[in-house]
């Protein structure tokens, strides 16, 4: 589990895709999902909106990040989107 800005995201799958469900005071606000070279995060949950995408060029078998620096790298962008969202929606 990883604690970004009081959000915790709790690791469901670590390769193939890697992804995160992500809890804000023990409610779901995100899903986070790392396949095909394409990182999307979605508010509140899996299928919910898209607040975050990007994509790797030039490595569409992308499945994991390739260091913990990059994943918190990453992870600190989307949990800045997730409390924007969570700003708004409140």
């Amino acid at each position: 589990m990883i604690v970004i800005k009081n959000l915790l995201f709790k690791e469901t799958c670590y390769a193939c895709p890697e992804q995160y469900d992500v809890f804000y005071n023990d409610k779901m606000v995100g899903y986070v999902r790392l396949r095909w070279g394409n990182l999307t995060a979605e508010y509140p949950a899996c299928g919910g909106e898209t607040i975050f995408e990007y994509t790797f060029e030039n490595d569409d078998l992308k499945g994991c990040f390739d260091s913990n620096e990059e994943r918190m790298l990453y992870l600190n962008m989307i949990a800045n989107a997730l409390i924007i969202v969570i700003n708004k929606k409140e």
